[in-house]
């Protein structure tokens, strides 16, 4: 799947003056962090993340990733997402693209693996081997998630289905020692962030607002995260005080 411009498609789906996902911004620094957000959207699905190139490079997984090698999932490649999208964790309002509640359900690094193992096992690649993987449609890599561990591959599928766009690849487990037979995604239904479930947020009128998790406490330094906490602030002073859980990392 080919983007014209990043983060391009991103904008043009959002209302950002409706939704409280954060704004596009194409990140300079290179970083590999990945996250799977659970996102009970239209259809209850999860979205795997790979930060590359300063984006979220982003694919729908209906299943969810396995621990299970036999389990080949399903990924529908999807729009690049800004890196503020790590930990964006809340409500997406009706009438607006994807609206529904999304968990990080995992976060991590990740690292790319060179596309030709040596001595029947795969080591560590770099960020140019990485980049010319995607591009090619087979892209191997390894995580050091909470939940995710060991070795993955992405494969495009090269045989499409009437009214694909090319969007179509497979999420794979490698053999490794973090395999798990018969992997159950389903019992697993926690954030790594803020340990509730998935109703548990959906029932959290303060999750509605986009939340910042910082490390530290201090002033908020991006504008737009200061505006919208702010905002928050003011329509609670106008409620009953909602008790406030504590997130973290």
């Amino acid at each position: 799947m080919v983007f014209s411009m990043p983060l391009e498609e991103y904008k043009r789906k959002r209302k950002f003056d409706q939704t409280p996902e954060p704004p596009a911004k194409v990140e300079a620094k290179a970083g590999h962090r990945f996250v799977v957000q659970k996102h009970d959207a239209t259809r209850l699905h999860y979205d795997f993340r790979l930060e590359m190139e300063g984006v979220l490079k982003s694919w729908a997984v209906p299943k969810g990733p396995s621990l299970d090698p036999a389990d080949k999932r399903l990924a529908m490649q999807v729009e690049d997402h800004p890196v503020s999208y790590f930990d964006f964790e809340g409500i997406i309002p009706e009438d607006n693209y994807g609206a529904g509640t999304v968990m990080v359900w995992d976060v991590g690094t990740w690292q790319p693996l060179s596309p030709v193992p040596v001595q029947g096992k795969y080591v560590a690649g770099t960020e140019a081997e990485a980049v010319a993987m995607l591009a090619k449609g087979d892209l191997k890599f390894r995580l050091d998630g909470k939940k995710l561990k060991g070795d993955f591959a992405l494969v495009k599928m090269k045989g499409r289905r009437p009214g694909s766009k090319g969007t179509e690849w497979l999420l794979i487990k490698k053999h490794d020692d973090h395999e798990v037979e018969g992997y159950d995604i389903d019992a697993f239904d926690e954030s790594v962030l803020s340990k509730r479930s998935l109703a548990e947020i959906a029932g959290d009128e303060g999750s509605a607002e986009w939340r910042s998790r910082p490390s530290g406490r201090g002033k908020l330094k991006a504008a737009w995260l200061a505006d919208a906490v702010a905002k928050l602030d003011k329509k609670n002073l106008a409620k009953k005080p909602i008790a406030k859980k504590k997130l973290r990392n």
